[in-house]
């Protein structure tokens, strides 16, 4: 296969060597390489200022982050070959942690497949592709997913917000076999179902498994609140657990109806309660109503999504912790979750103290939690960490 190249400007091919993925438009040689000549999806050879090739990258030009690296060898481009071969060092990974098939299968850059994300539910595999290049393969990657796993069904769910800016169309399609519409799944042992079909993102959110474990283990007889709760993936596994009742609060009503239905499968509908409304206006209103809780789980979706977003977002992360805090029995436990990656752990960590020290209490952070194994970082690339979970216990001024 022949591909045309793309040529780097003298020096920029130290972060490609040290093991980074991405190519910026501004380290491209234009005079040699005009980026107008290339078709958004299309693969090349890159090659430093000497010529010399590093490894085979898809590419878009009308993008910051316009090449993103593949393979490291020119023999073998991103086709089904090298998806079959990528997808089975994934799975090696996955079951040496899980022992059932319910996890993300493929986290982008840190399986060596950029702009690619699959999340399996049993022999559901649930698909989402963020850029051209990964597009370019979509057949590929759907005779690759067979070869390996023969699904019963594969769910595409392109409609991310990444889509637009590489110019993509964005859709829901059920490429093969049926899809329900609450598809089940076991995470930490406890039976759960995630809307596939209409939920956020893939349906789930597999990233915290490992801190929901660690929540488990400390709610037995509590009385539990879950903020921005979603489908009840915390508040669903504290009832499994034995809490003595678990209160969830989300804007979306058919978030919280999934929610009841996972306090159902786990014989806690009786100890379940849904709030639905803005987490910040119940959380006031549960403090005026004298309400506390033994532990609060604050879970909020990314209140920093751009770097010109972290002051209002730190602010956020205030307030929301504020509340919580003032929502806790005495030595009650908070767990602190963010999933923005512009937020660093010390940063939250500093807005936690922060908040104990307007309340006239203490903390004692006794766990930081981080993404799981299905998540693993990229020793090169900081953005594929970005799970933060602090457990404190907040105690009296003393």
């Amino acid at each position: 296969m022949n591909f045309q190249s793309i040529t780097l400007n003298p020096g920029s091919e130290r972060r490609l060597k040290a093991g980074h993925l991405w190519i910026y438009s501004n380290e491209i040689d234009t005079r040699q390489s005009p980026l107008k000549q290339y078709v958004a999806g299309e693969q090349v050879v890159v090659q430093d200022a000497r010529g010399k090739a590093l490894g085979i990258a898809y590419v878009n030009p009308a993008n910051l982050i316009c090449g993103r690296l593949v393979s490291r060898d020119i023999r073998y481009p991103l086709d089904r070959s090298l998806l079959v071969h990528r997808l089975k060092v994934a799975l090696g990974l996955r079951e040496m942690h899980f022992s059932a098939p319910c996890y993300r299968l493929v986290y982008g850059e840190s399986d060596g497949l950029p702009g690619l994300v699959i999340d399996r539910f049993f022999d559901l595999f649930v698909v989402q592709i963020s850029t051209a290049g990964m597009e370019a393969v979509r057949d590929a990657i759907v005779e690759a997913l067979n070869k390996v796993f023969q699904p019963q069904a594969i769910l595409f769910r392109n409609d991310g917000k990444m889509r637009a800016m590489e110019g993509l169309d964005s859709y829901i399609e059920v490429l093969q076999g049926e899809v329900p519409e609450l598809a089940p799944l076991e995470e930490n042992g406890v039976r759960l179902v995630a809307p596939v079909l209409d939920g956020q993102k893939t349906g789930w959110f597999y990233d915290h498994r490992d801190n929901r474990a660690r929540m488990m283990q400390l709610v037995k007889g509590k009385r539990v609140l879950d903020l921005f709760s979603y489908v009840g993936g915390w508040g669903a596994q504290a009832l499994a657990a034995g809490a003595s009742e678990v209160v969830c609060v989300d804007a979306s009503q058919t978030a919280l109806d999934v929610a009841a239905e996972n306090a159902r499968l786990n014989q806690g509908e009786m100890r379940f309660k849904g709030l639905r409304g803005d987490a910040f206006d119940i959380c006031k209103a549960l403090i005026a109503e004298g309400e506390k809780f033994d532990l609060v789980i604050t879970d909020p979706p990314a209140f920093i999504q751009r770097r010109k977003d972290i002051r209002n977002g730190e602010r956020a992360y205030s307030r929301i912790n504020n509340f919580a805090m003032r929502l806790l029995a005495k030595e009650g436990v908070l767990i602190a979750g963010s999933c923005s990656m512009h937020l660093t752990r010390d940063s939250l960590v500093d807005i936690l103290r922060g908040n104990t020290r307007e309340l006239d209490r203490s903390g004692q952070l006794f766990i930081q939690g981080h993404q799981g194994a299905d998540h693993p970082v990229h020793p090169a690339i900081p953005e594929t960490e970005y799970l933060k979970a602090c457990f404190l216990r907040v105690l009296p001024a003393s």
